[in-house]
């Protein structure tokens, strides 16, 4: 483990990212800690999660103010990097990001006031926004914000939970906080856990975490299709609980129908909006077709085997 100190108070955040060789996206997320306004007291713990490269030295010219920790492990996935910087932590209220994310300079000061005014609340959505400088970040910005908007509850909880920025107490908390079998929608795994115990993550709107997608549209849709077939073990384990997490089929017509409206916004358009249906068409196309293809999976096998 790598520290180095820039304050000697006790944390009331304790913001953990997950690294695997991104170290370079990583250098705004921290710029972007290091320009937080009438933010409290907290720490960065960044868990490298069997990178090939080291973390560069040039992180640390960017640490401004806060307690600064490098974690190393072998190669786990995302879910037990965040567990291991969860309880190598010491902060009151857990806070995870992602190394390609940006946080508005005035988010923690603003999330701290959330949490200090709702006591009764245990986890907390932060407000997940797109980069809107290039095509596929305003298709990722239209997407988000519509299924934010179609998720929000009447009492200010969201059926929602998005790893790009959400926070727990770490008070009510006992063992992991993430479900390791989750090699990716580890977060949705989370939300099911959450919603079994009847609670749901507090949504704070002003608290903003900007998750820029700088690739093609093409890579983009190849990456889409990686993540929902690997996320299809999520949802197989979430569905054997007997938990329902998927939108219904009205829900998913209506963020359809909000995303057209948006992409009126000129600071969005219609281009952005097909990009954002496709990769939702896709998605639901894989996640239909996931039981038939594993059927055929586990048929081959046992062809092979004879």
């Amino acid at each position: 483990m790598i520290t180095r100190e820039a304050t000697k108070h006790a944390p009331l955040f304790s913001i953990i990212i997950a690294v695997f060789n991104d170290w370079q996206a990583l250098h705004c997320c921290l710029r972007s800690l290091g320009q937080q306004k009438d933010a409290p007291a907290f720490e960065v713990i960044i868990v490298d999660d069997g990178s090939s490269e080291p973390a560069p030295e040039s992180i640390y010219v960017l640490q401004r103010g806060y307690l600064l920790k490098i974690l190393k492990q072998a190669h786990d996935g995302v879910a037990a990097a965040r567990n291991n910087g969860a309880q190598n932590s010491n902060g009151l209220v857990l806070l995870f990001t992602d190394a390609d994310c940006r946080l508005r300079d005035d988010c923690l000061s603003n999330l701290s006031s959330a949490v200090a005014k709702s006591p009764e609340h245990n986890s907390f959505q932060l407000k997940i926004v797109g980069n809107c400088s290039h095509l596929t970040g305003r298709a990722e910005h239209l997407r988000l914000i519509t299924l934010q908007q179609q998720l929000l509850q009447g009492d200010g909880r969201i059926r929602y939970l998005n790893t790009a920025g959400f926070a727990i107490r770490r008070s009510l908390q006992s063992g992991k906080i993430f479900d390791s079998r989750a090699q990716r929608g580890e977060d949705t795994m989370l939300l099911s856990d959450l919603i079994a115990k009847g609670e749901l993550p507090l949504f704070i709107g002003d608290a903003i975490v900007e998750h820029g997608i700088p690739m093609s549209v093409m890579r983009c849709l190849v990456k889409d299709v990686s993540s929902a077939l690997i996320e299809a073990n999520t949802y197989d384990i979430i569905a054997s609980k007997g938990i329902q997490i998927r939108m219904s089929q009205r829900e998913r017509l209506s963020v359809l129908v909000s995303m057209w409206r948006a992409s009126r916004d000129p600071s969005i358009g219609y281009p952005a909006s097909l990009v954002a249906v496709a990769r939702q068409a896709l998605q639901r196309m894989l996640s239909l077709t996931h039981p038939v293809l594993r059927r055929l999976t586990v048929n081959t096998r046992r062809l092979w085997q004879l």
